[in-house]
């Protein structure tokens, strides 16, 4: 019996108005390769992804090819809508035969390879959906429209949530059937139907490269990577 197909989505057609960078996000550089390089690099090199689906911008279709093109037919490029989830259905109706799916954004391209390996193992075990995650070490505050402390919530039961997430194919392409353009989280539309959500511990490395700082960070963490310090 063959193996499952697993395929991963990268819904990259953002602008990436926080990043201020003056193009979308996915193709700003790190480290002289741009995110997106990044990204589809280390879901490769996990051995456990056979084919990634860049969704981006109907004119950066050719730039995306461009920057992938070393990857030769494991890598599809299709258009993307304006919101992420219409990039993520239009991902998936390019692998109608995946059957384990994984979404992960551009903007985590330093995630480390045993995270996509452990989110995959776990899907492939029986869980429908997976997400890393981290625990919340700062102390968080529920505030009111005005500014004011509403709450001091509870850290021990809360986690910051990563990315690729991973789901059975067929229960993913369930949840994007009324998918709403605020959504930012596949595995919040998983939630909204009842399933369950397993979690695997995140990394630091997997954080989401959003404004000039993050930037920075992500510099001195593919460099140190890059030279065996990490």
């Amino acid at each position: 019996m063959p193996a499952p197909r697993v395929v991963a989505l990268v819904p990259a057609a953002g602008q990436g108005v926080r990043l201020a960078a003056g193009m979308p996000k996915a193709f700003v550089s790190l480290c002289g390769r741009p995110l997106l390089w990044h990204c589809v690099h280390g879901l490769l090199e996990s051995g456990c992804v056979e084919v990634v689906v860049v969704a981006v911008g109907e004119q950066h279709r050719d730039q995306a090819r461009a920057v992938v093109a070393e990857a030769g037919e494991r890598v599809r490029i299709v258009t993307g809508g304006v919101h992420r989830c219409d990039s993520v259905r239009a991902a998936l109706h390019a692998v109608p035969d995946a059957e384990v799916v994984l979404v992960h954004d551009a903007a985590r391209c330093l995630t480390p390879v045993s995270v996509i390996q452990a989110v995959v193992q776990a899907v492939l075990a029986g869980q429908p959906a997976v997400v890393p995650v981290l625990s919340v070490v700062d102390t968080i505050k529920q505030v009111s429209p005005d500014g004011r402390v509403v709450d001091t919530l509870d850290r021990a039961a809360l986690r910051v949530a990563q990315t690729p997430q991973g789901f059975a194919a067929d229960l993913l392409r369930r949840a994007h059937q009324g998918a709403s353009a605020l959504v930012t989280d596949d595995a919040g539309l998983v939630e909204a139907l009842g399933e369950t959500v397993a979690t695997v511990p995140g990394h630091p490395y997997a954080l989401k490269i959003t404004t000039p700082f993050d930037l920075v960070v992500a510099e001195v963490l593919a460099g140190a990577k890059a030279t065996g310090q990490a």
